[in-house]
């Protein structure tokens, strides 16, 4: 009968529905997976458009480029270099905070995978958002203690490891330079107080110096 049409063809729009909000949520966790783990793909590095350019690589492989290839590979990467992040951010002047101060004592490095910058800080000492956003994961972890991780505006989401405490919990709001956790020396990867910041721009990570003045 039409009736049952209808509420056949209903249900068929219901299930579609609901199959690309599973499909949404799988791609969501594999994401915040992805971003705990540190797990990047040599393939995710052919997107110059986002990550920062490898020049460790012109130095290990002799391709023997000639001058128009070496000055165009050099306009190419200067003009996507931050391409859609940094105009976005250019064009709201959206501004990304410290979430602490103090030296660096690693820096970001893709050749040895650390996609982070290791800033040195004193236990306890507050650890604050870098940018509005709402926290979509605040727990412990076995390797990299307490972890709390922001997602903000235009792909943007911030990780914050090592910490002693943390102040926030998975969907809660917060502003840019809100304290969201204490510095600390928490999991089995840290060798003492610091913090392991780390920035990552729709799936990709970025080198947080090139957005942040660390003092």
């Amino acid at each position: 009968s039409t009736a049952l049409k209808k509420k056949a063809t209903e249900l068929s729009y219901k299930t579609d529905s609901l199959q690309k909000v599973i499909e949404m949520n799988e791609r969501y966790y594999a994401s915040i997976k992805k971003v705990l783990q540190g797990d990047v793909s040599a393939a995710d590095f052919n997107r110059d458009s986002i990550i920062e350019a490898v020049k460790l690589e012109a130095s290990e492989v002799d391709l023997n480029p000639t001058p128009e290839d070496s000055l165009l590979r050099q306009k190419v990467d200067k003009e996507d270099k931050y391409n859609l992040f940094e105009s976005a951010t250019s064009a709201t002047n959206f501004v990304l905070f410290p979430p602490a101060n103090g030296p660096i004592s690693e820096p970001y490095n893709v050749k040895d995978k650390h996609y982070a910058v290791d800033i040195v800080v004193a236990k306890d000492s507050p650890i604050k958002s870098t940018a509005d956003g709402v926290v979509i994961f605040s727990e412990w972890t076995a390797t990299t203690g307490y972890v709390i991780i922001i997602e903000h505006s235009y792909g943007l989401i911030s990780v914050y490891k090592h910490n002693a405490s943390l102040t926030k919990t998975q969907g809660e709001l917060v502003k840019a330079g809100e304290v969201i956790a204490t510095a600390g020396n928490s999991g089995e990867l840290s060798t003492g107080p610091h913090l392991h910041f780390e920035l990552w721009n729709d799936g990709y990570p970025i080198n947080p110096t090139n957005f942040i003045e660390f003092k």
